[in-house]
Order: C-alpha cells, then sequence, then structure tokens
C-alpha cells in the first residue's frame, strides 16, 4: 500500500493512535476480565492449549471455526506465557492489522468527517470484549470470531469507492486479500460474502483491475496456508456436520432480524435514496442491497441481538458518493452538508458504548477485580461482579462445579487425556494436562450436534483416557443419551462426586478408531 500517502494524512495517524491505544488497553493489564458466556471462552482456551500441544485444528480436534479462531489465542498464550492473556493479546495483534489497514482503506476513500467515525468504530468493534449489541457490562471474549469478521467486511466494503487520488491496484489488491484471508479462516460465512462481494466488483470498471489481483493473491493465500495447515478438508467436512445441525434459516428469522434493525435500515434507505437520486446508477443500486442483505444473512448466522455493521458501512460509502457527485456539478446545498453529522450521529452511540465497555474491562483487569477461576491455568482469568446479577450466580456456580471437578482429577493418578461431555473442556487447559485427540472444541446441542447429525462415538472418545460426566451443566443429558453405548462399552466409573463421574477407560475395552468419522449419522 502507498504508506507515505496514508501516514501523512492526520485522520490516519489519529486511526493509528487509536489502535495503538486499544491494544495497550487490553495487552497492559494483560488479564481476561469475562462476566458471561464463561463456557463460550474455554472454547478459546482449550483451542490455544491444543495448538500450543502440537495439534492441529480440523486434523486432531473438530470445529467448525476457521483456524485462526484458536491460532491467534496460543500465539498470545505463547507471547505471554499465560493463558489469562491470550485473549486480549490475540485482540492486540488483530488491532495491529486492522490500525494499519483502516488507515489505508478509509483515509484513501473517505473525507475525515467519514473516516474519522467508521475508522473509530471499526477498531472498537474488535477491540471491545462485549458481544455486538450487549451491554457494557456483559463482558466477554465469547464470538469475537464475528466482531472480526463484521470490521473486515466493513473495510472490505469501502472499497468499492475509488480512491481519491487514483488507481492503486497492488495496494488495494493486498488490502482486499488480506481482509477476504483473514475472513475465511475465521469464520466461513464472511469468507464467502467477502468472495462474493469481489465477484460483485468484476462488474465495476474502477475496481476490475484491484479485485481480480485481490481473487487470484486471496486464492494464493489460501493455497499456503492449506500447505501449513493441511485441514481444510476437515475444514469443510466439519463445516457441512454443523450446517446440518442448525445452518438453515427460515424466513419468519430474516423477517424478525430485520424488524429489530427497522430504524437502522430506515436511515441507511434515506442516505441511499439521496445517493440515488442524485445520481442513478444500477451498479450502486446492487452495492447498496448487498450492504443490506449479506448483513441480514450474517446476522441471523450470529448469536447476536443487533448490529448489521453492513449498514454503517453502506451509509459511509452513500454520503461520500453523494458529496463527490454533488462536488463535480460545482457545489454542494446545505441539505448534503448534514450528511456527515447524520453519519457521526449514527455511529457515536455504539463508539461511546463499546468506549465504555473497553474502559471497564481495562479498569477491572488492571485492578485485578472479580474471582480468579478455579484452575492454575487460568490464574489470570477472573470473573468479576458487576450490576448483572442473574448472570453472576450462574457463572459462580458453574466456577464451582469446575473446582470440584479439577480436585477430583487430581485425586485420579495420572490424569491424562480427559475429555468433557459437555459444551466445552475447560480441564485441559487448566490443569496443563494432555489434551485428547479427535473430539470436539465444543458440543452445543441443536447448535453443532444433535441427534441426526454427529461425530460417531469411536471418534469423538477415540482418544480419551478419563471423561467427565457433569451431573449438571450446559447440556450433559442429550450427549448422555447419545453416547450411552460409547459409554458403556469403554468407560468404567471410577469416581464420583456432587457434581461430576469420572470414568476410566476400561483395560478390556478395545482401541477405538482415531479416524474422522464427519459425516451424519441417523439415528434408527
Amino acid at each position: 500500500m502507498n504508506a507515505r500517502v496514508s501516514m501523512a494524512n492526520p485522520a490516519a495517524v489519529v486511526l493509528l493512535g487509536a489502535a495503538t491505544l486499544f491494544a495497550l488497553l487490553l495487552a497492559g493489564p494483560a488479564r481476561t476480565m469475562t462476566t458471561v458466556y464463561v463456557n463460550d471462552l474455554f472454547i478459546f482456551l482449550d483451542g490455544a492449549h491444543r495448538i500450543l500441544a502440537g495439534q492441529a485444528p480440523n486434523r486432531d480436534f473438530h470445529t467448525a471455526l476457521g483456524p485462526l479462531v484458536f491460532y491467534l489465542p496460543a500465539a498470545g498464550a505463547w507471547l505471554s506465557g499465560s493463558l489469562g492473556a491470550a485473549m486480549p493479546l490475540a485482540t492486540a495483534l488483530l488491532l495491529a492489522f486492522f490500525g494499519p489497514l483502516s488507515a489505508y482503506v478509509l483515509t484513501s476513500r473517505l473525507r475525515p468527517a467519514l473516516a474519522l467515525p467508521l475508522g473509530i468504530l471499526t477498531l472498537l468493534i474488535v477491540a471491545t470484549p462485549v458481544n455486538t449489541g450487549e451491554s457494557i457490562g456483559a463482558l466477554s471474549f465469547a464470538m469475537f470470531y464475528n466482531r472480526v469478521g463484521w470490521a473486515a467486511m466493513m473495510l472490505l466494503l469501502v472499497m468499492s469507492l475509488p480512491p481519491t487520488r487514483g488507481p492503486r491496484l497492488w495496494s488495494d489488491a493486498l488490502c482486499a486479500a488480506a481482509l477476504v484471508t483473514l475472513m475465511l479462516f475465521m469464520k466461513a460465512t464472511y469468507g464467502l460474502v467477502a468472495f462474493a462481494f469481489l465477484g460483485l466488483l468484476l462488474l465495476d470498471r474502477h475496481a476490475r483491475g484491484w479485485a481480480i489481483r485481490a481473487l487470484g493473491l486471496s486464492v494464493a493465500a489460501a493455497l499456503a496456508i492449506e500447505a501449513l495447515w493441511g485441514g481444510a478438508a476437515g475444514y469443510v467436512e466439519d463445516l457441512l456436520l454443523a450446517r446440518g445441525v442448525s445452518g438453515s434459516r427460515t424466513m419468519a428469522d430474516l423477517t424478525f432480524a430485520a424488524v429489530r434493525h427497522l430504524a437502522d435500515y430506515m436511515a441507511f434507505g434515506l442516505l441511499v435514496g439521496l445517493c440515488l437520486w442524485v445520481r442513478w446508477s444500477w451498479r450502486n443500486a446492487l452495492f447498496f442491497a448487498f450492504c443490506a442483505t449479506s448483513g441480514l444473512l450474517i446476522l441471523v448466522q450470529n448469536s447476536q441481538p443487533w448490529g448489521i455493521m453492513s449498514l454503517f458501512a453502506g451509509s459511509a460509502v452513500a454520503i461520500e458518493r453523494l458529496l463527490r457527485t454533488l462536488e463535480d456539478r460545482g457545489g454542494v446545498p446545505p441539505f448534503a452538508l448534514a450528511a456527515p453529522v447524520i453519519f457521526l450521529a449514527l455511529t457515536l452511540p455504539t463508539i461511546l458504548h463499546n468506549s465504555a465497555a473497553l474502559g471497564l474491562h481495562f479498569h477491572l483487569a488492571a485492578t485485578r477485580a472479580g474471582e480468579p477461576f478455579p484452575m492454575p491455568g487460568y490464574r489470570d482469568v477472573r470473573l468479576p461482579r458487576l450490576w448483572n446479577m442473574a448472570d453472576h450466580a450462574g457463572s459462580t456456580g458453574y466456577l464451582a462445579t469446575l473446582r470440584e471437578g479439577a480436585k477430583a482429577l487430581e485425586s485420579v493418578p495420572e490424569p491424562a487425556a480427559a475429555s468433557v461431555l459437555d459444551f466445552v473442556n475447560p480441564f485441559s487447559a487448566g490443569l496443563g494436562l494432555e489434551p485428547p485427540r479427535g473430539d470436539s472444541a465444543w458440543l452445543h446441542w441443536e447448535r453443532n450436534v444433535n441427534a441426526r447429525h454427529h461425530i460417531s462415538g469411536d471418534a469423538l472418545l477415540g482418544g480419551t483416557r478419563l471423561l467427565m460426566l457433569p451431573k449438571h451443566g450446559i447440556n450433559p443429558e442429550p450427549l448422555a443419551q447419545l453416547y450411552a453405548d460409547t459409554i458403556q462399552n469403554n468407560f468404567e466409573p471410577v469416581l464420583e462426586t456432587n457434581f461430576w463421574v469420572i470414568a476410566q477407560r476400561k483395560a478390556t475395552a478395545a482401541p477405538l478408531s482415531h479416524a474422522r468419522a464427519d459425516e451424519d449419522i441417523t439415528e434408527p
């Protein structure tokens, strides 16, 4: 990219400074604060532990999420030497990626009145450990891949605008390819949308040159990653398995999500209407339709109550196109000058919301607030008590079961390769145990596993020596019923507590297959 032009722009300097500040707020304390979705957090910490133990996603364990979802926390844990710093440092690494890209993409295409609020919003979406659309106190790194996907999608959509200082074919192609590759290997849904968008840009003569190059670079990057990773086939199989459980969405789901965002769609429609009224273009109309529909489709696949972020990017593009058209015609009428103010009004509430949440996480982490998680590996992960009392009670109850389970495991001789037949396995990483192979990063009933679509018992428990069977949890009952035959034939109980039954592999049990078994299994 043309770094000299970008860095000379004051707006670019502000965005780089903001990215640096947000990264320091996370990496400085190097602790994880969480008030909700405790079980989701363990997905990434367990994944980081697996990576550092030499495993690879979709080769040694099943997951429908992209490999970067696990390699980034692993990098954070490796750099810091602490699982508690894994997610803050992983997010800081992402900000080091998004800072320069935001500075380049936004300042090369948008005037500062648009580039600054959209850039700050994009960086805050990445940085803030809150599921998009939830309250300031709902601190959690859960589903961070969705926030990263939204941010990358916003920058990619803005690239539909021609740069203000002439074509930059290779700079734009490199930026777009970096964003597409990130989206593809974070979550496939975003990757498919990104490739579809590059295909749409082939219809635009101003963008066609760099879009073709970006497609080629993205494919080359994907092939290079596959050569190192070797998990693409397993990734596709795990995606198909998850799609069989929860991949489809009904018209009612789409309608409900659209109505929930009616105010956002109305503001977006107003700005788009002005843009197309001043200068009609079917390509622009197709772009705005893509922003509205693709964002809605992504939202209903996510577990978030609000936040179609593509509408913010589309609104910025609409205003920039409107103002460029009016400037080309000799003047900007007063009503058009208000458009950037409208955009600031659209983005400011989310900017303030995320800023407050990020500041709250920093304060809690810096002061070591809250209850530490009850295992040595999680010494820098803490559960503070805020105003969301119901969530706190549920989380503390969950941690109490883990505390008892950890003590029980420590009393078992050689507690290696322990699996948990519930949502996630927090014990391998927390106690520094050898992670099992062939199992799943997480099991969420009717989300990525059900009675018709699931991993076979041989594959799921083939690398397990100790099996933790919770009496209370997220979804232990249906999983215990689903894998009852495998458990009965291959494991025997050795210890029982108030919350757990620990079963050990029978000495007479035949070794289970470690081969992948991702095909759908239909129960009779």
